[in-house]
């Protein structure tokens, strides 16, 4: 059974802030200039080292402010709302953290998590089967990892994403095939660590980073 993020076992796990630095990821591998804890870039950079020749890793998004991962849960939410009317509280976070995750648990938030794709040699984006941030209406449930209905290139490059960030200590968000963490309550969670490596950061300590 897939775990999301609103789980109350993902709220469980403790929190032992490392107080790792947040970096900004070298351009050829993000050209939007991400920011991600110091240990998850080395990880990422070993990653797209894997790839084959002519293949690399793009990261469109790293850490995101409290502010605006609460302003895209509301919007998500509202939207989710309006498509189921009468829809429970519980049932619509659940509902909502298929696509984004509640503040308090958030791996952007933590600059523990990417979201990212496979480039060619020109900076094309490769076929994933749908586009990065689809959201499971928009998609038709293609956004999920392992979906059906996904061309052979497109589950051919997810394979090859998941070896190379699998082989470096990332975990995958299954309803999204482009969200990858480390560090998190929810890789703590997927891993069996005895507690995440990094909490919440605030906006004043982003803004500072290099």
């Amino acid at each position: 059974m897939t775990i999301l993020l609103s789980d109350p076992r993902v709220r469980a796990v403790p929190v032992a802030e490392c107080g790792e630095p947040l970096v900004r990821l070298p351009h050829d591998l993000s050209p939007a200039g991400a920011l991600v804890r110091a240990d998850l870039a080395d990880r990422l950079v070993a990653a797209d080292r894997l790839l084959p020749p002519g293949i690399r890793l793009r990261v469109v998004e790293g850490f995101r402010p409290v502010e605006e991962q609460r302003a895209i849960v509301a919007s998500y939410g509202a939207e989710l709302a309006a498509l189921h009317p009468g829809i429970g509280d519980t049932a619509l976070e659940r509902l909502t953290s298929r696509f984004v995750a509640p503040v308090d648990v958030a791996p952007h938030v933590a600059g523990a998590a990417v979201d990212l794709t496979l480039v060619d040699i020109t900076g094309d984006e490769l076929d994933l089967g749908t586009a990065i941030d689809a959201t499971p209406e928009q998609s038709d449930g293609r956004c999920w990892f392992a979906a059906a209905g996904i061309g052979q290139d497109a589950r051919a490059h997810r394979t090859l994403l998941a070896r190379v960030l699998r082989s470096q200590g990332l975990v995958n968000y299954p309803t999204e095939w482009w969200h990858w963490s480390y560090g998190d309550r929810y890789w703590a969670l997927l891993t069996h660590a005895p507690h995440a490596l990094y909490g919440p950061i605030a906006a004043a300590v982003a803004a500072g980073a290099a």
